[in-house]
């Protein structure tokens, strides 16, 4: 009793849309209605092909009855012709709508790439940090690849066999209305094995694009983190999760599979059975002579007509499941609106001086922090960096360093307070305007795959082969890049893997003053390369800090003693600020630091 229920539940819940679908399934539809003229072509190839399938079991049947039972040649010659004919512009129609189907397809599946895509564009920095970067792949390959299959194939067999069945069951109510009723009565057991299989399949399909996901995850993540794998010697264990997670994709996959052997061979004995009560009511029909032979084999031959559109309408279920599993997964993703939007009324200030205010700043990473909560990365900050005066950010690990940096950069917006560059309130500035003119160099230079010159000129593409060249010269990498094979046309390969640690950051550095930004973060720039590759870096740093405001972030304490100012974050709070000279005459939180570093040098 409760399964019976719980399956009337669920149909109900499916009847009534409370899954949203038919949103979803409009947007879809949407993606073709910039190819409706083809569309429209695709469809009357359609209806030809359609009729012409419909024909020969009817011809068949006139030429027994019409032509070789009277013996007329002339007639069957006829026939023969029509059904010729009818092969012919079966093919044509076949090749037309196949060759229309698969242009809008291809097409309205880019459409949707470029869509998602552009939606990720749009997020803010906080929104990858909670997304696995496997996951958001998943959905743009193995999800919208799930698409492809419903979109391509699916359109056409919803329509083709709807439309061979609505012809066939009114070609038998003319050809025999007695035999057609008694044919029908297969349909009641057909719907109830349909609707059971739907209820039944809808979360495991669901539950297969969520496996998918993992697995993906994983293996990005495995493949990025190689070399620490390989260097901790942890193969095995990874190889042992993702066993693990495979055998959790085979097992949701199995489900589909049992229901698939369940349901196809229970429509195939009812179409048996369906030609068995044809064969033998209408067979002994024939025999009386109350219907004509040719009756009989035109019925038996639509009866194979009807089924087979019946059972390509419940693979493409199985198809149709998978499709709108991977749908529900897009619009998940696309149902996330962005955290970090501009305002309508935000500005393009034009060329920034570099001044930067903070004032009375509370962030945390938490969504809804308490006001005593230690989740406060930044609590109750005010600052005040004149244009073009190098701020250094101080302190030991996590004391509010890079969280400062991405709230200038307005990677996130503050709980509490404002953040203002050249008195603007950040989140009244178009965020195009404010990060072309913001220059970012991390503890890690992050490279595209592509050449050197490309890497440089990332943020000027338009760049002269003259300024890329004085970029490169001007952080100390002239001689390192003259060294490559290709020099400037040198692949880098993934995140710059060609490259060392040190000239990754020096090609960072160079990308970096090519990109000309009024305001520049140097986060932890020169943590990660040696000390000759650093004091490369040093000398370049007067020329890149020149006239701009920049605000750098080091443990190394030498990179920033000639710093207009120096602030001591502790707790996400400022201990203390002022000069390199002030701040160790004060022997405060900054003195002891440097006194330590002092030591750690020696």
């Amino acid at each position: 009793m409760r399964n019976s229920w719980a399956l009337l539940v669920d149909l109900w819940r499916l009847v009534r849309g409370e899954d949203q679908r038919g949103r979803k399934v409009r947007w879809m539809i949407g993606l073709l209605r910039p190819y409706r003229g083809r569309l429209i072509l695709m469809f009357a190839a359609l209806l030809l092909e359609t009729a012409a399938g419909l024909a020969p079991p009817y011809l068949a049947g006139k030429a027994i009855d019409s032509g070789i039972r009277t013996g007329d040649v002339a007639a069957l010659d006829l026939i023969v012709g029509a059904f010729v004919l009818a092969a012919v512009v079966y093919a044509v129609s076949t090749y037309a709508e196949t060759y229309l189907v698969g242009w809008v397809g291809t097409r309205a599946l880019q459409d949707m790439r470029e869509r998602i895509f552009s939606h990720l564009q749009s997020m803010s920095i906080g929104f990858f940090t909670r997304r696995s970067p496997g996951v958001l792949i998943s959905r743009m390959t193995n999800d919208v690849e799930a698409l492809n299959q419903l979109v391509t194939s699916g359109v056409v067999t919803i329509f083709s066999s709807t439309l061979t069945l609505v012809g066939v069951v009114a070609i038998l109510l003319v050809l025999d209305l007695k035999l057609a009723l008694i044919t029908f009565l297969t349909f009641p057991l057909l719907a109830l094995a349909s609707v059971v299989f739907r209820i039944v399949s809808s979360g495991t399909y669901r539950a297969t694009r969520e496996r998918i996901a993992a697995v993906t995850a994983y293996l990005q993540e495995t493949l990025s983190g190689v070399r620490v794998v390989r260097s901790f010697g942890q193969e095995a264990r990874h190889q042992a999760v993702m066993t693990d997670l495979n055998e959790q994709n085979r097992d949701v996959n199995m489900k589909t599979v049992y229901l698939n052997a369940s349901y196809f061979p229970a429509v195939e004995l009812l179409a048996a059975v369906g030609t068995a009560v044809i064969l033998l009511y209408g067979g002994s029909q024939a025999i009386n002579g109350a219907i004509q032979v040719g009756v009989v084999v035109a019925f038996v031959g639509y009866l194979t007509r009807f089924f087979e559109p019946i059972q390509e309408l419940s693979q493409l279920y199985t198809t149709y499941q998978q499709g709108m599993a991977a749908l529900d997964k897009i619009f998940d993703l696309l149902d996330t609106a962005p955290d970090m939007v501009d305002a309508p009324e935000a500005i393009d200030p034009g060329t920034l001086r570099g001044e930067i205010e903070l004032d009375g700043v509370w962030f945390s990473y938490d969504e809804q922090p308490e006001p005593g909560d230690d989740a406060w990365a930044l609590r109750d900050v005010d600052l005040h960096v004149p244009p073009g005066q190098t701020l250094a950010l101080v302190g030991a690990t996590g004391a509010g360093k890079s969280t400062f940096a991405k709230l200038v950069a307005r990677f996130y917006d503050p709980q509490q307070g404002v953040v203002r560059v050249d008195g603007h309130d950040l989140r009244g500035l178009q965020q195009r305007a404010l990060r072309r003119q913001l220059g970012i160099v991390p503890q890690e230079g992050f490279l595209f795959s592509g050449s050197v010159r490309e890497n440089v000129a990332f943020g000027r593409p338009a760049a002269s082969e003259e300024e890329i060249e004085a970029a490169i010269a001007a952080v100390g990498a002239t001689a390192f890049v003259a060294a490559l094979p290709e020099g400037l046309e040198t692949q880098v390969g993934e995140r710059g893997i060609q490259l060392s640690a040190g000239q990754r950051q020096l090609v960072a550095f160079a990308r970096a003053l090519l990109a000309e930004p009024r305001i520049l973060i140097l986060d932890e720039a020169t943590s990660n390369v040696d000390v000759r590759t650093e004091k490369t870096i040093e000398r370049g740093l007067e020329r890149l800090l020149h006239g701009r405001t920049a605000i750098v972030i080091a443990h190394r304490l030498s990179t920033i003693r000639r710093a207009g100012k120096i602030v001591v974050l502790e707790g996400g709070k400022i201990a203390e600020q002022g000069t390199h000279d002030e701040l160790i005459a004060a022997g405060g939180v900054y003195a002891r630091l440097y006194g330590a570093w002092s030591e750690s040098a020696a």
